[in-house]
């Protein structure tokens, strides 16, 4: 790049050449020359969120009498204008950066700056008056919860409730087709597709309500405690204004949290958010698996279920199709998981009055919750919403389930039903069959005994 295409910033550290279209100023350019470790700025929805709190800041230090009017109000349509997703590529500072995030904080405060300066209007200066009553360590952790509440709020919760009525509206219509059950995936008493999906459902359901009940320590704010919590060259008063500024632009209710120095120091809400999300993964995982061995085969595995056809699983075998969604969503699993252990490290190292590990803490999160919502939605809709059922396969294979014998247990006894299903297995013949010749019992109270619908519903069979 030639000289032209550099303009000269400084900081209190002295001069540093800038890109000349760049919006940020040197201590932007310094975190960018000081960090070049993954190439990955910091995601799009924390630098929107970034600037909102901004924006919320500057309306507070205007109702306390920090900013004049005009300067305030600049700094809030420059602030708005982050928020909405706009000048994202001027946020090129890496995740893997100064453990407090003050290199995002202070190119935020930069870019915001020189966008009120291209307005011409007024001038701010980017820590006097962009960062007034403020210091990265509470707009840093201010800024990931809510950044992480309103993607839980925005996207996870609607994408898991959305799930969980695909899951029921299939389970209700499956309600009457009766399956082998598996225990250690071997062959076990039945049960119905409907009662089998419904679990899934209450796994979704549970889910949710582990995460709305997180939901209101994520809404407390760190935001007024400036440097070490004590709210030093904040004026009273001042992050209660920014949290109801925060909760009536985004309709979640925030408040300031009643310990500021708790928030500061530690990172124990986003680590229990994280453990939710794993715990969510897990069940994504497990669902996902189950409709994987469903649909196995279709001829040599289970074949139960027909998957949508969604791609040809196949480079080298034509006509092969594989469920490609449900591996999809375990391996976005498998990433939260990951990302779980990350944060489970960096919420220990909160040292003293400061957590040293927030922009990985964000990075993870949000990727966390990111990758859930998507994969909810994908496994409901282009999934769960349209397998076909094999009615054919799943009533052959019940037709000869010898652990059917279980429902003769409390007539015959254990020892002898253990005969009749050993016997029927080894021959390949139904139970009644063979039930019919060993117990000396007639043929209709056996079918009563035995039939597979009346097994579904528990209790001891034919009382």
């Amino acid at each position: 790049m030639s000289e032209q295409d550099f303009r000269i910033e400084s900081d209190s550290m002295g001069e540093l050449k800038v890109p000349a279209g760049a919006l940020y100023g040197a201590q932007t350019q310094r975190a960018v020359e000081n960090f070049p470790i993954s190439g990955q700025p910091m995601p799009r929805r924390f630098i929107a969120a970034l600037g909102l709190v901004k924006a919320c800041a500057a309306r507070a230090n205007r109702e306390l009498g920090g900013l004049g009017g005009e300067q305030a109000d600049a700094i809030i349509r420059a602030a708005e204008a982050i928020a909405a997703g706009n000048h994202h590529e001027h946020f090129p500072v890496d995740v893997f950066q100064t453990g407090s995030g003050t290199s995002s904080n202070m190119n935020a405060n930069e870019v915001i700056a020189h966008l009120v300066a291209a307005e011409g209007r007024t001038k701010v200066h980017a820590n006097d008056h962009v960062n007034m009553s403020q210091s990265s360590n509470d707009v840093i952790p201010t800024t990931l919860h809510v950044s992480a509440a309103m993607a839980l709020h925005e996207e996870l919760l609607p994408a898991l409730a959305e799930l969980e009525a695909t899951i029921r509206r299939r389970a209700k219509e499956l309600a009457t087709v009766v399956k082998t059950g598996r225990t250690h995936l071997m062959d076990a008493m039945p049960l119905t597709l409907g009662q089998e999906l419904g679990a899934w459902a209450t796994q979704i359901a549970q889910a949710r309500a582990r995460l709305q009940d997180t939901a209101p320590r994520l809404w407390l704010l760190a935001q007024g405690g400036t440097a070490v919590g004590t709210g030093i060259n904040a004026p009273a008063g001042f992050g209660q204004r920014v949290a109801a500024a925060l909760a009536e632009r985004t309709g979640i209710a925030f408040e300031a949290a009643p310990d500021a120095f708790e928030r500061l120091a530690s990172q124990d809400t986003a680590a229990e958010l994280s453990g939710q999300l794993r715990a969510l993964a897990t069940a994504l995982i497990k669902i996902s698996n189950d409709l994987r061995w469903m649909n196995s085969g279709p001829l040599a595995g289970l074949g139960e279920i027909a998957l949508p056809a969604l791609q040809p699983g196949s480079s080298i075998m034509p006509g092969k199709v594989n469920p490609v969604i449900p591996e999809a969503v375990a391996m976005a699993g498998a990433q939260v998981m990951g990302n779980d252990a990350a944060i489970a490290v960096a919420a220990q190292s909160g040292n003293f009055q400061l957590n040293v590990m927030l922009p990985l803490i964000a990075h993870n999160l949000l990727q966390s919750l990111e990758l859930l919502a998507n994969a909810s939605r994908l496994l409901g809709e282009r999934v769960i919403a349209g397998f076909e059922v094999r009615h054919e396969q799943l009533d052959q294979a019940l037709s000869r389930n010898p652990i059917l014998v279980t429902a003769l247990n409390t007539v015959i006894g254990y020892d002898q039903a253990a005969a009749i299903a050993k016997q029927a297995y080894a021959d390949g013949r139904p139970i009644l069959e063979v039930a019919r010749e060993l117990t000396g019992l007639d043929e209709s109270r056996l079918r009563a005994l035995l039939d597979p619908a009346q097994l579904t519903r528990g209790g001891i069979p034919g009382r």
